[in-house]
């Protein structure tokens, strides 16, 4: 297997020496070069010709983004990944542009780190692989028509229409344990789309440095790589886009704006789209409320995973959520209902639960002990307590929503419609408005 070499460029040696330090306990990474200035980390490139830099931003003489436009002329196969503890997303364009492959706020947590180096080494890879196709004279396609041959990936919303049911421990462990089975090299990603007070990034243990909220001013300028430099990389191999840090900082999103085809579009719709154009699985935490913004996710979503828990409020809640995804023309194939904590003592049978609503899809065993431990620690449950029956239920679904999506596949059926809005009161509230008044 080959070792991936890293060169480490920073201005303070005590920065170069803990890198230096962390990276020796990875089995595949070695640390073949430091320098403590641009012009230095320059030559030393040169010389080694690493597959991975780590570079400052902030340096005296030459900063992080002219170092980083110098060497990629210089040694071109070489990824960098800069580093910086200025957070803005300005920052993290000018790096973009420059040629940086990602950009980490300081300190870097080691998973993040290394599963940094570890996928922009991959990146590489392909890049390298492209290059020398070019130079035997084959033909290689161009990212955009990549894209074009690429089906859209497929979102789940993950959706309890009564608080407290679970939705989040649902959504973030089956987005894992998807993963899991994307053995193919599919890519899965975990959007909190709780843009308010979302908790998908304390559930897995993430520094909220970036988030949706990154995004909102740059929706023009949205594309794959702004898009994969926001995103958080987790250890289970997810990509994750996080909620914004405040409430406030979610009124962004949920403006319109004039699209280049002059229809209407918010600023989530654009962001989902091209994380549909960039993954092939999209797993959506959402809250519990139906909005216009919910109803984007649900219009666009491939199957809806209706959570509940086996007590009365709950099914009440998802009984009126089944009335109006009726009155929306949802079909029955699209939405999946999952009873989380099915055999929690004194509560409602399975089988009453199926008499009163809908077949069932998969039952989530009762553990409340392994879903709070797991959530302070930040693990998720499949990773933590992966032989419970806890984690054995949400995996089980897991394969349950891969099989169905495998199966739409092979049968070639429509990918999920998309629905044009008019952002936060317009064409979707009007089409909940109607479902409502409808008879």
């Amino acid at each position: 297997m080959e070792r991936i070499k890293v060169v480490v460029i920073d201005d303070v040696a005590e920065t170069r020496e803990n890198l230096r330090k962390l990276l020796s306990f990875e089995p595949d990474m070695d640390v073949v070069g430091a320098a403590g200035s641009g012009p230095e980390g320059i030559e030393v490139a040169k010389q080694v010709e690493p597959h991975v830099v780590l570079m400052d931003i902030n340096m005296p003489d030459m900063d992080g983004i002219t170092a980083t436009q110098q060497l990629l002329r210089e040694v071109p196969t070489t990824q960098v990944v800069m580093l910086s503890v200025q957070g803005e997303t300005d920052y993290l364009r000018r790096a973009m542009l420059a040629g940086a492959r990602d950009y980490l706020t300081k300190p870097a947590s080691a998973d993040e780190l290394v599963n940094t180096i570890h996928r922009v080494y991959e990146m590489g890879k392909a890049q390298t692989g492209a290059l020398r196709a070019v130079a035997a004279g084959e033909r290689v396609a161009s990212r955009e028509e990549t894209r074009r041959a690429k089906a859209k990936g497929a979102l789940i919303a993950i959706f309890g229409p009564k608080g407290g049911t679970g939705c989040t421990t649902v959504a973030v462990n089956t987005a894992v344990a998807l993963q899991r089975l994307a053995s193919d090299g599919r890519k899965v990603a975990l959007l909190d789309s709780n843009l308010q007070f979302g908790d998908v990034g304390v559930m897995l243990n993430l520094r909220p440095s970036r988030s949706i909220a990154d995004l909102s001013q740059h929706i023009g300028e949205l594309d794959s790589d702004l898009l994969s430099t926001v995103m958080t990389a987790h250890g289970s191999g997810i990509r994750v886009l996080l909620a914004p840090p405040r409430p406030e900082a979610a009124e962004s999103l949920l403006a319109s704006r004039e699209g280049e085809d002059a229809e209407k579009r918010s600023a989530i719709e654009t962001i989902l789209k091209a994380m549909r154009d960039d993954f092939d699985i999209i797993v959506a935490d959402m809250w519990s409320w139906v909005d216009d913004l919910s109803l984007t996710l649900f219009d666009t979503a491939t199957l809806i995973v209706l959570v509940v828990t086996p007590d009365i409020p709950a099914i009440k809640s998802a009984r009126l959520f089944l009335e109006l995804a009726h009155k929306l023309d949802y079909g029955a194939d699209k939405l999946l209902l999952v009873v989380n904590g099915a055999d929690r003592r004194g509560s409602l049978k399975v089988h009453q639960i199926e008499s009163a609503m809908m077949r069932v899809t998969a039952e989530i065993p009762f553990d409340d002990r392994a879903a709070l431990a797991a959530a302070n620690r930040g693990v998720p449950i499949v990773v933590r307590d992966r032989d419970r029956p806890i984690a054995e239920g949400i995996s089980h679904l897991a394969e349950i929503i891969y099989e169905r999506l495998l199966g739409a596949e092979e049968t070639d059926e429509q990918p999920a419609r998309e629905v044009r809005s008019q952002g936060v009161g317009g064409t979707n509230m009007l089409r909940l408005k109607r479902a409502f008044d409808r008879n």
